[in-house]
């Protein structure tokens, strides 16, 4: 699943903000105060957008590619990794080349030590990328949909044992809800998924590599927090960039290998040709799958450079519920009391954590206005003495 790739982005956005606040504590990742002006909600409207519409069209289409024929899982994990070209212009041409003082920098490791952790995390994001391919073919999109929103308890997990992360009631509040309303799709009858042709060792496959790929994905946003203040010691750009590139290239790399290896390649002209919707529609839905999961990472790095790494693992929660919706509308699935109710837990905690950023806001300005006040004051009794 396309998600693994943000595991990179979200981490190296919070480490560029702890690096940049002298009063953020290391561990509060969550609610850094800012001034909150009516173009940053409209970027946060935006970017909150490309997350849940790219998160929603790529598993639905997904979905899609396993029930209309497609039976590659080395296929379906290639096509979760392949789209990072696309940040190739921006990476080649808008971004900064490194400083002069990056180049002189004594306390960097050596150039085998990134090479390790470039190679490292690329097979970590291809592992994970393949267990969740496995997981979607198993399993009902609706349980499929409850064990990917475990992802949130086991960062949360991971973070406070890890880094130290530290959560308000209205945080915690809202990760509460927001579990509880992808897991209650569990209890919904998925219809459209055919899960009586499922057998049960299939079943229980699916449910492992998807509960396995959403560990280690909370697991590797610790790690790659680890990393990021280890070993890379730098806030800029160019480095998170360094960091999804080569990865991206190792786990594409990997990808391609499996495909060959496992001998997926030999049988995907047939898999085209036996498509059900057409060899045209096959080779779109692969390219849109792809296309989907890069709107989605756009939307992540806005968040992330914006609010935080939670606020953008809470919006891609936030649209697991959307995706049985959506496909109420685009698969004719039934619409019954448990989707409704998950969709309004759902709303819930996304608002709950959004007022906790309304009173950082508030607090923030308050403190702001008191401490010119007092700055005013002092330089009244200054020019009168």
């Amino acid at each position: 699943m396309g998600k693994a790739r943000e595991v990179q982005l979200q981490i190296m956005g919070n480490e560029v903000k702890e690096e940049n606040s002298d009063k953020q504590d290391a561990g509060h990742q969550s609610t850094k105060p800012q001034i909150k002006g009516q173009i940053w909600w409209i970027k946060m409207g935006i970017y909150s957008f490309f997350v849940l519409s790219g998160q929603a069209v790529a598993t639905l289409l997904g979905r899609l590619y396993f029930d209309k024929g497609g039976n590659s899982k080395w296929m379906s994990t290639f096509v979760q990794l392949a789209g990072f070209p696309l940040l190739l212009p921006f990476y080649c041409t808008l971004l900064p080349k490194n400083s002069t003082t990056d180049s002189i920098d004594t306390d960097r490791p050596p150039a085998l030590t990134f090479a390790f952790l470039y190679v490292s995390l690329g097979i970590l994001l291809a592992g994970m990328c393949l267990l969740y391919s496995y997981g979607m073919s198993n399993l009902p999109v609706s349980t499929f949909s409850l064990i990917c929103a475990s992802q949130l308890g086991f960062n949360a997990l991971f973070s406070f044992f890890l880094n130290a992360q530290k959560f308000t009631f209205f945080i915690t509040n809202s990760l509460v809800l927001l579990t509880i309303s992808s897991a209650l799709l569990v209890f919904q009858p998925d219809d459209s998924s055919d899960s009586k042709k499922i057998s049960k060792g299939k079943y229980i496959i699916g449910f492992l590599c998807t509960l396995f790929a959403s560990a280690g994905y909370a697991l590797a946003l610790s790690l790659t927090q680890f990393a990021f203040k280890k070993i890379i010691k730098r806030n800029t750009m160019r480095a998170m960039m360094d960091l999804i590139i080569y990865q991206s290239i190792i786990a594409t790399c990997l990808a391609l290998a499996g495909l060959f290896a496992s001998g997926d390649w030999k049988v995907l002209k047939k898999e085209m040709e036996e498509y059900e919707l057409g060899k045209v529609s096959y080779l779109m839905t692969l390219i849109w799958i792809a296309a989907g999961w890069d709107v989605f990472n756009i939307g992540a790095v806005g968040l992330i450079f914006d609010v935080s790494s939670l606020f953008s693992n809470v919006i891609s929660t936030l649209g697991l519920p959307i995706v049985p919706v959506l496909a109420v509308v685009f698969f004719h699935d039934k619409m019954d009391g448990v989707k409704v109710v998950a969709m309004l837990l759902a709303i819930w905690g996304f608002v709950s954590f959004m007022y906790q950023h309304y009173l950082d806001d508030s607090k923030f300005k308050a403190e702001r206005e008191n401490a010119t006040q007092v700055s005013q004051a002092s330089t009244s009794e200054e020019v009168q003495i």
